[in-house]
């Protein structure tokens, strides 16, 4: 029941990040990425710190009892800072399909990089349903011919690295360190390393309009303070693989919100690629190559 809690509450993640996305691409019209990166997750630092503090101060027996620091989470959050920064910096050299595809390879890194590093062998219906997934998001985000490799390409991957990085370091240290902790330490770690770095990459601006302040905070507050003490909590239950999977249903909510929102359509490749996303999420969920590996699930 813990993992599935846990899966659903990754899930959640997926449904903020995706159907907020249309109001951060609203907002980076009018306030510069790294200027955006910084404001983000100093406010989501600032309101983690505030509030696992005032739980501290109700209930001295809760986990935050000993301090809001460790060093276990300091590793995460400079993957996390870093999967933004490359991510937006490659954009600047690729385009926004290419880059939403190798993004989604984090997908297929997360298993890769936890085998290598802990030697955690992933099974053959996650192996399956990843591949899988990344088929979908290929047909979702690829749009005519890929063409060569290029420098945002190549920033764009780095990029995706830091993120599979992110999910696995994460899912090693949520088992040694309470939620709470690990949540304020990554959080404030990206925002530290945001604050130190984007005057170096960037002229900074910004043009205080509403779409902007409500991207900041909505952002900040639920889709970085809330979803990455969600992730927290739940990689303590489920896989490092499973994670990524999940995570892979991304795309699919911003194209609903997108849909809703805006009245963008799907084409038909972009649908069969959904098709292909939520199959490969089944596959991980349902084990149908491997039942007799998971008798208790």
């Amino acid at each position: 029941m813990k993992r599935r809690r846990a899966d659903a509450a990754l899930a959640l993640n997926t449904v903020m990040w995706g159907t907020t996305f249309v109001l951060v691409k609203a907002a980076l019209r009018d306030v510069s990425a790294g200027l955006f990166l910084a404001l983000r997750f100093s406010v989501a630092a600032g309101a983690l710190a505030a509030a696992f503090a005032a739980m501290r101060a109700l209930r001295p027996g809760a986990g935050a009892a000993r301090g809001l620091f460790h060093w276990g989470g300091v590793l995460p959050g400079v993957f996390l800072y870093a999967g933004f920064f490359f991510q937006t910096q490659g954009l600047r050299f690729t385009t926004a399909p290419k880059s939403a595809f190798i993004t989604g390879l984090t997908t297929v890194l997360v298993p890769l990089v936890a085998a290598l590093v802990y030697r955690v062998r992933p099974q053959v219906s996650e192996v399956v349903g990843v591949l899988v997934a990344t088929l979908g998001m290929g047909l979702m985000t690829l749009e005519g011919r890929i063409g060569s490799i290029g420098r945002g390409d190549v920033l764009t991957l780095i990029g995706a690295i830091a993120f599979a990085g992110h999910i696995v370091t994460l899912g090693h240290f949520s088992e040694l360190v309470s939620y709470e902790v690990l949540s304020v330490t990554q959080v404030s770690a990206a925002a530290l390393a945001a604050v130190l770095t984007f005057r170096w990459v960037e002229t900074p601006r910004v043009e205080w309009q509403p779409v902007v302040v409500w991207a900041i905070l909505v952002a900040g507050l639920l889709c970085t303070a809330l979803a990455f003490t969600i992730q927290s909590w739940a990689q303590r239950y489920t896989t490092s693989t499973r994670t990524a999977l999940i995570y892979a249903l991304e795309p699919v909510v911003a194209w609903i919100t997108s849909f809703v929102v805006a009245g963008e359509g799907l084409s038909g490749r972009g649908a069969v690629g959904a098709a292909f996303i939520l199959g490969g999420v089944m596959l991980v969920e349902m084990k149908p190559l491997n039942p007799a590996a998971h008798p208790n699930e």
